[in-house]
């Protein structure tokens, strides 16, 4: 088992972890808003005055580290995490990856297909990464982050999954997935583990997209962590109401899943490329999308349905800190 995890600032023994929330983005950018840097420049000032602004409030409720698994592809700035992770003492683990085909950046490694070795050159990248870190920077993730599209893993995205899993195999390092919808979470299962990787070491990302409880005991009975990890995130990109979140998740922490859940919000706090134009209609769409939401208003609602403070404790604390050990789960049957 693992004994430390790779943060922006260094090594960090797995105990120090703290409570964690394993899923938020300080720096996002869609592919393809490089450019568009005339009008969408990165303000490296707003950036980190952001970052610092989540840190601290996030500090209010006792969290002590923050998974920012920001691919690659998707405006990733490791160097500005570990400036936002001094200014405030927050752990930031960053990531390796490359995200779903329909969101991400296919074009460059699509055309190196046809003229090298394209899987095994994913493999060099991830790598090198990890082992001697990113960019020239000495930074090293600490996740390596795969995506797969709506009901289907394509061509394009399983050579991410080999790879990743093959890395794992490696360095031992933990895989974090991005699921659409909540659909292909056994299937990614299928395709890492075949290919080596631990399913104590795997998080199935964004599983609360969907509220059919057999969709998550039959990702669970493999052994994963699951992430409900976009409260606050209603009505866009195919999320259900928190209040249809919250039913599934009591569901599974009332049938005894509590060591194989994680919970946050895969919030975006600032973006890459020019700002979203504001209306009243998204201001309101997305006025529960924040760092504080759970805290604020999703805690509580559990705790008055019952859910004590030992198993969220093992929520936000005992299971990041167990994923990234590579502690087996004693899975239960169905």
């Amino acid at each position: 088992m693992n004994s430390h995890v790779e943060t922006v600032t260094g090594r960090l023994a797995i105990g120090d972890l703290g409570k964690t929330m394993m899923h938020e983005h300080f720096i996002f950018g869609y592919p393809g808003f490089e450019g568009d840097v005339t009008l969408g420049r990165y303000d490296r000032e707003e950036a980190l005055r952001v970052g610092i602004e989540v840190c601290e409030k996030l500090q209010q409720f006792g969290v002590n580290t923050v998974v920012d698994p920001t691919p690659n592809d998707c405006g990733r700035d490791p160097e500005m995490l570990k400036e936002i992770s001094l200014r405030t003492g927050m752990n930031i683990v960053c990531a390796s990856g490359y995200y779903y085909e329909g969101e991400g950046a296919p074009a460059y490694f699509k055309a190196r297909v046809g003229l090298s070795n394209a899987e095994e050159e994913i493999y060099e990248m991830f790598y090198k990464e990890v082992t001697d870190g990113i960019a020239g920077t000495g930074i090293k993730p600490g996740v390596i982050k795969v995506g797969s599209s709506r009901s289907v893993i394509t061509e394009y995205e399983q050579m991410f999954f080999r790879q990743a899993a093959r890395i794992q195999k490696e360095t031992g390092i933990p895989i974090m997935t991005h699921t659409q919808e909540g659909t292909m979470g056994y299937e990614q299962i299928e395709l890492l583990v075949a290919h080596g990787a631990d399913p104590a070491k795997i998080v199935i990302g964004h599983m609360d997209g969907t509220t059919n409880i057999r969709d998550h005991l039959r990702v669970l009975e493999r052994g994963v962590t699951i992430g409900f990890d976009r409260f606050g995130l209603e009505g866009l990109v195919g999320t259900p109401r928190d209040e249809e979140r919250k039913a599934t998740l009591l569901g599974l922490l009332a049938m005894g899943y509590e060591d194989q859940i994680i919970l946050s919000h895969d919030t975006v706090n600032y973006w890459r490329g020019r700002p979203f134009p504001e209306s009243d209609f998204m201001m309101k769409v997305l006025e529960k999308w924040h760092v504080g939401h759970l805290f604020e208003k999703i805690l509580p609602d559990l705790q008055q349905s019952g859910v004590t403070d030992k198993t969220l404790n093992q929520i936000f604390t005992g299971n990041p800190s167990r994923v990234f050990k590579g502690q087996p789960i004693s899975v239960k049957p169905l």
